[in-house]
């Protein structure tokens, strides 16, 4: 069995979108809300800094010149590490209730965001939410009637486009044309059975096996290229919401958590809203930077 351990004990609400800076030798990650944070560890002293922001915050991206973007729930913004500022880039396109929330960036250095409907999950019928595209400054949705978009994820030949709409337990997959950015024949990927947890972030490695959070499962799953569920990897807490690859030879694999009650979980040995680690035997890839 994959031995996991606390990287970090962060304890964090809602902690999303881990990212390894390869440069920095560093895993940056979001706490969403209460409150909503920046996170920054370096494995290598330990240090471990933390920036407030100012209203919820969906997940990073690597920026151009070293830099950092960040989602928050009103649009996309510049970040300064050294001084904690922050500059907008582009508001959302989506309506008032719908805040952005997930993002990734493709081979090409271009930005995926995906969006939150707060109506649900009060309103089950929520689709107010789409996944956008960041072009010449500006976020053009491009997969709309979403509720809550996660699972994102690009193949490592960048040809293909991995998501999700969490409530309906699937992940989709699209063509994605590495030039234009178009999307083209969408198509369910992976769907969740009962008792597997919902979908929430994911990640791929480099020989393309795609590797999904099982929130309120306490697990994670990678599949192959063609669909197929290759692996169940037990984690001793319930809660994962997103992998990443890091280390200095990409083959650690850091799962963020949330503290947040998603599911039943019998034996919750460890506590949720830490950052974890393990070693599964394969390899990522180098994080994508943002194109100007």
């Amino acid at each position: 069995m994959t031995e996991v351990q606390i990287a970090l004990d962060a304890q964090n609400h809602l902690g999303e979108t881990p990212v390894w800076s390869v440069a920095e030798q560093a895993l940056w990650w979001v706490n969403c809300e209460h409150p909503p944070e920046i996170h920054c560890w370096h494995p290598g002293t330990d240090e471990h800094r933390v920036w407030p922001l100012p209203q919820r915050v969906g997940g990073i991206a690597l920026g151009p010149n070293g830099g950092l973007l960040v989602v928050l729930a009103d649009g996309i913004y510049d970040f300064d590490a050294g001084t904690g500022s922050l500059r907008l880039r582009a508001p959302s396109p989506l309506p008032r209730g719908v805040s952005l929330h997930e993002c990734t960036c493709d081979r090409q250095g271009r930005l995926w965001v995906g969006g939150f409907d707060h109506a649900f999950p009060a309103d089950r019928n929520a689709a107010g939410a789409a996944i956008c595209r960041l072009e010449d400054g500006s976020l053009v949705p491009v997969i709309t009637g979403i509720a809550v978009a996660n699972a994102m994820a690009i193949s490592p030949d960048g040809r293909t486009f991995y998501f999700a709409d969490s409530p309906k337990r699937k992940v989709e997959a699209c063509d994605l044309d590495p030039e234009t950015g178009a999307l083209t024949n969408r198509r369910t990927f992976l769907t969740l059975k009962d008792g597997e947890g919902f979908v929430d972030g994911a990640t791929v490695d480099s020989a393309g096996g795609y590797w999904l959070a099982n929130v309120g499962a306490g697990a994670l799953r990678r599949y192959t290229p063609d669909g197929t569920l290759d692996r169940i990897v037990p984690l001793p807490f319930s809660n994962p919401t997103k992998p990443a690859f890091g280390g200095a030879r990409l083959d650690v694999l850091y799962v963020t958590s949330t503290s947040m009650q998603m599911g039943q979980f019998t034996q919750p040995t460890i506590e949720n809203g830490a950052v974890f680690a393990l070693t599964p035997g394969e390899t990522g890839l180098a994080e994508p930077t943002l194109r100007k």
